[in-house]
C-alpha cells in the first residue's frame, strides 16, 4: 500500500505529510494520472514537490510514487531535428497521437522506438571500453552523425557485438563485461539527470571565434566558441530575431533552441521558420542540425527551469560526441519568474525584487556549462551559450540583467531607439562589450588579417568620438563645429549605416563573411585618413559631401557581393581619385 499521499496543493507545488521514501532532486509520479515532479524540500515532517504539468482537478489524498531516479532526459538517435517541451516530450508526436494540446500524465516516449537506425559498430570483440567510448554511428540527419557512446558507470571488454545493419533504439549494439563478471547489453539510448554536468577530461582555452556572419558581432563584440553572452533588451527590441540569424548562420555544427516562456504566436513562428529554412552552408532543411524546445508562457510554470537544463544536457551529450554546439536561451528573464514564483510558493525569504536569494547562484550554474572542451573520449567539442534577457521597462540594472552580467563575457545591449529606427541588428555600441578580444587576437591575426583587430579599434574609437560630438551637436548644434570634428561625425554615420547595420532580407548583407567585414573596415579608415589630409590642406568638408563619396562608401555592402569581396580593393583608388579632383 503506498502511504505516500497528497496533503496539500499549491499550484505546482505539493506537499506529502511523512514521506520517508524521497530523496532530494528525486523524479516522483503525483496523483491518479501520474504527472511528473521533482522533491526540491524535504523535512522531517513533510516532502516538497514541484509538479512539471498542471496541477487543475489534483486532490488531496491522492498518491505520489517515488521513481528512484533523479529528473533526466532521454539521450540517443533521434533527438536531433525533434521538437521537444521542457520535460522532452515529442510535441509532434504527442499533436498526432491526442491533438494539439498536450494531456496532462502523457507518458509519449520522447524518441521513436520504431524507427529503425543505420548501425555501423566500432568496436571489436576484446576491445576495452568505458564511459563516453564511441562503440557505434548512425547517420541521425543528412547533416549529423551520431556518436553512440557508452553510459556513465559501465566500463570493462567488449563480449559480444552485432553485425552493421539496421537497429531500432532499444536493440542490444554491444554486450560489455566489466571487472566484476557482470555483463551488460547496451542499446543505442542513455539517460542523464539534467541538473548533473557531464565530465570531461579537460577544459581549453577559448581561442576561436564564433562566427555570425553579423559585423556588429563578429568584428565589434565577437564571442568564442565556448563562450557565454547576454543579449538583454526591452520588448520589441529584436532578441528572437538576432537568435534567428545567429542560429541560422553561426558556425556551430548543432543548434539548440530554448524557447523558455516565450509568447505562443513567437514560439509558432521560430517552429515555422526553422522548418522552412535551409541551411546556408549545405542546401538541407535547418531542423537537421537543430533541437527544438518549446516551453510557451501557457505551459506549466514549473517546466520553465527544466527546459533551460533539458537544453543544456542535450547540448552537452553532442559536445562529447565532438560537435560545436551553440545553445539559444530565450529568455532566461521567463526562467528566473518561474524560479520567483516556486519560491514564493514555497514562502522563501525574498531577496532583490522578489527573486531568491539563490537567483545568481542558479545563473552561474547554467552559463558555467559553456566551455570548450577535450571530452572523456579525446574529442574536442565545445558549447556557446547566448542567453536572451528581458528586463521589464528595459531596466538593464534589475537583478536578472546584472547576475546574468556577472557570468558572461560578452553582452550585446539591445536599444529601443535602434530597433523603432529599423536600425538591425540594434546592439548599442556604446555600452556593449566583448572581454575575448585578447584570446581572440591571434586567431584574427593568423586567418585574417594582423591589421583587423587594429582597425577594428580604430573603428571603436571613432564611435566612441562621434558619440561625444552629438552631445555638443544636441545642445548647440553642429554648424559651430570645425570641419574635422564635422568629419568624424560623417565617418561616424558611415560606421552605423553602412557598416553596423545589416539588411536580414538582402542576400548578400545578411550574412558577411570576416574577410569581406575587414575590407570594409579598410574603406572606411582609408576614407576618414584621405578626407583628414584633404580638410588639414585648408578645403572644404561640404566639398566630399557634395561628391557622393560617402554615399558609395555605404552602398558598398549592397554593391559588392560576398563572393567578390576582392572588388572592394578598387574603393581605395576610387576614394583617392575622387578627392584628388575636388
Amino acid at each position: 500500500m503506498n502511504d505516500n499521499l497528497i496533503h496539500s496543493i499549491n499550484g505546482p507545488v505539493i506537499s506529502v505529510k511523512n514521506g520517508r521514501d524521497f530523496h532530494m532532486l528525486e523524479m516522483v509520479h503525483v496523483g491518479d494520472k501520474k504527472l511528473m515532479g521533482e522533491v526540491i524540500a524535504i523535512t522531517a515532517e513533510r516532502t516538497i514537490i514541484q509538479v512539471y504539468e498542471s496541477t487543475t482537478g489534483l486532490r488531496p489524498g491522492e498518491p505520489v510514487f517515488p521513481s528512484g531516479e533523479s529528473v533526466s532526459v532521454l539521450l540517443g538517435p533521434g533527438v536531433m531535428g525533434n521538437i521537444f517541451d521542457g520535460i522532452e516530450r515529442p510535441l509532434q508526436t504527442i499533436a498526432d497521437q491526442h491533438g494539439i494540446f498536450v494531456p496532462v500524465g502523457s507518458n509519449v516516449s520522447p524518441l521513436d522506438g520504431k524507427r529503425k537506425w543505420n548501425i555501423k559498430v566500432q568496436v571489436a570483440v576484446g576491445d576495452q571500453v568505458g564511459f563516453g567510448h564511441i562503440y557505434a554511428t548512425t547517420p541521425e540527419t543528412s547533416l549529423i552523425e551520431h556518436r553512440i557512446m557508452v553510459p556513465r558507470g559501465i566500463a570493462g571488454v567488449v563480449t559480444e557485438i552485432v553485425k552493421d545493419g539496421a537497429y531500432v533504439i532499444d536493440d542490444v549494439i554491444i554486450k560489455v563485461r566489466d571487472e566484476a563478471g557482470i555483463v551488460h547489453p547496451l542499446t543505442m539510448t542513455q539517460k542523464w539527470p539534467i541538473k548533473t554536468e557531464r565530465p570531461v577530461a579537460k577544459r581549453l582555452r577559448l581561442s576561436e571565434p564564433l562566427i555570425s556572419g553579423q559585423r556588429i558581432i563578429d568584428t565589434m563584440f565577437p564571442i568564442a566558441k565556448g563562450g557565454a553572452a547576454a543579449v538583454p533588451g526591452g520588448f520589441g527590441t529584436g532578441k528572437t530575431m538576432l537568435q534567428h540569424q545567429f542560429a541560422k548562420w553561426c558556425d556551430a555544427d548543432v543548434i539548440i533552441y530554448v524557447g523558455c516562456g516565450e509568447r505562443g504566436n513567437e514560439m509558432t513562428q521560430v517552429l515555422e521558420e526553422f522548418s522552412s529554412l535551409l541551411d546556408p552552408k549545405s542546401q538541407r532543411p535547418l531542423t537537421d542540425r537543430t533541437v527544438l524546445i518549446a516551453n510557451t508562457s501557457n505551459m506549466p510554470v514549473a517546466a520553465r527551469e527544466a527546459s533551460i537544463y533539458t537544453g543544456i544536457t542535450m547540448a552537452e551529450y553532442y559536445r562529447d560526441m565532438g560537435y560545436h554546439v551553440a545553445l539559444m536561451a530565450d529568455s532566461t528573464s521567463r526562467w528566473a519568474e518561474a524560479l520567483r514564483e516556486i519560491s514564493g510558493r514555497l514562502e522563501e525569504m525574498p531577496a532583490e525584487e522578489g527573486f531568491p536569494a539563490y537567483l545568481s547562484s542558479r545563473i552561474s550554474q547554467f552559463y558555467e556549462r559553456a566551455g570548450y572542451v577535450e571530452t572523456i573520449n579525446g574529442q574536442n567539442g565545445s558549447i556557446t551559450i547566448i542567453g536572451a534577457v528581458s528586463p521589464q521597462g528595459a531596466d538593464f540594472s534589475e537583478p536578472v540583467t546584472q547576475n546574468t552580467k556577472r557570468f558572461v563575457r560578452c553582452f550585446w545591449a539591445l536599444d529601443k531607439q535602434l530597433a523603432y529606427i529599423r536600425h538591425y541588428a540594434a546592439i548599442n555600441w556604446n555600452i556593449s562589450y566583448s572581454e575575448y578580444i585578447p584570446e581572440l587576437t591571434d586567431w584574427f591575426n593568423n586567418h585574417i588579417d594582423v591589421r583587423f583587430i587594429p582597425y577594428r579599434q580604430r573603428i571603436v574609437a571613432l564611435l566612441a568620438e562621434e558619440n561625444k560630438l552629438m552631445e555638443i551637436v544636441k545642445l548647440i548644434g553642429s554648424d559651430i563645429l570645425p570641419d574635422d570634428q564635422k568629419l568624424v561625425i560623417e565617418i561616424g554615420k558611415v560606421i552605423r549605416i553602412g557598416f553596423l547595420q545589416q539588411n536580414a532580407f538582402h542576400k548578400d548583407d545578411t550574412f558577411v563573411p570576416l574577410e569581406k567585414q575587414f575590407k570594409m573596415m579598410a574603406v572606411i579608415l582609408h576614407l576618414h585618413e584621405a578626407a583628414k589630409e584633404f580638410i588639414a590642406k585648408g578645403r572644404a568638408l561640404s566639398l566630399i559631401l557634395q561628391s557622393g563619396l560617402v554615399e558609395k562608401v555605404i552602398r558598398m555592402k549592397y554593391d559588392v557581393a560576398n563572393a567578390e569581396s576582392s572588388k572592394l580593393d578598387d574603393y581605395f583608388g576610387l576614394i583617392d581619385q575622387t578627392i584628388w579632383k575636388l
